[in-house]
């Protein structure tokens, strides 16, 4: 293995993270008062999220742990890690006070609240991000060393995802802080753990990253993507817009979603 082929490798993956401050850019271009917007971007953001958790983390963890521990088992061990994805998430929500909670929605005219809960959501949804991230980051890596034309289309198609991540994070702190640098800095922030996912993976974990540990990893992170959106984004997008707005900008997120993976399948 060339020195050549891992910079190649990390350039491509560095790539990929950094498409989220194409998203994150979108906060230096709508106006903060503009509820409508943060409702379908809401909704929209939990599209993504749903979309990516279901039909491409869920497949793809359910077929790395199928080829290490037979079929039958595989999907038991991903059903298993998608809800202990979510089930990890929802001891975290109860373990903080509903008042300091971002996801307990609050009830309208209680302005300073909705803001607050606005802005830890938004810092909710970088982590969140963040961990999906990492091992993508690992992944596109290891597919890169392994076969350079392969890891362009996967960087490609993960940049493309990484873009309404980074609306994820960056719309909702904007709406609620009115700093538009704070919300480029902290979304452009989530999309760089995919450069060190694939540091970690060149220098600790490649010769022990086997198809089952990435399997358990992405089947978990779908899990807790898919209970950030039902149990977050999309309360959020309905309490700052209409129902349609929410089920418009729904719809929209999986579209593109949908349309990024069948351009760079």
């Amino acid at each position: 293995m060339g020195s050549e082929n891992v910079i190649y490798a990390f350039l491509l993956t560095l790539f990929a993270g950094l498409a989220t401050g194409i998203g994150s850019a979108l906060a230096f271009f709508t106006k903060r008062t503009d509820k409508r917007f943060l409702a379908i971007a809401l909704g929209f953001s939990a599209g993504v999220m749903i979309y990516v958790s279901l039909i491409e983390l869920f497949p793809e963890a359910r077929n790395s742990l199928s080829e290490e521990y037979g079929g039958v088992s595989g999907y038991w061990l991903t059903v298993a890690a998608f809800f202990l994805g979510i089930a990890i998430t929802a001891l975290i929500d109860s373990l903080v006070p509903s008042y300091e909670n971002p996801h307990e929605i609050m009830e309208p005219g209680d302005s300073s609240r909705d803001l607050e809960n606005l802005k830890r959501m938004g810092f909710f949804s970088a982590l969140a991000i963040a961990i999906h991230n990492f091992p993508e980051g690992i992944a596109t890596f290891t597919a890169a060393l392994g076969d350079p034309q392969i890891g362009i289309s996967i960087a490609v198609a993960v940049a493309i995802h990484n873009i309404p991540e980074g609306i994820a994070v960056s719309v909702p702190l904007y709406f609620s802080t009115g700093d538009r640098g704070k919300a480029f800095k902290w979304s452009f922030l989530s999309g760089l753990t995919e450069p060190l996912g694939a540091i970690v993976a060149f220098l600790v974990l490649r010769p022990f990253m086997t198809e089952g540990v990435m399997g358990f990893t992405f089947a978990m992170v779908a899990g807790i993507m898919v209970f950030i959106s039902l149990d977050e984004l999309l309360p959020a997008s309905e309490k700052w817009g209409k129902h349609h707005h929410s089920i418009y900008g729904l719809v929209a997120g999986m579209a593109v979603m949908a349309l990024s993976l069948l351009l760079f399948a």
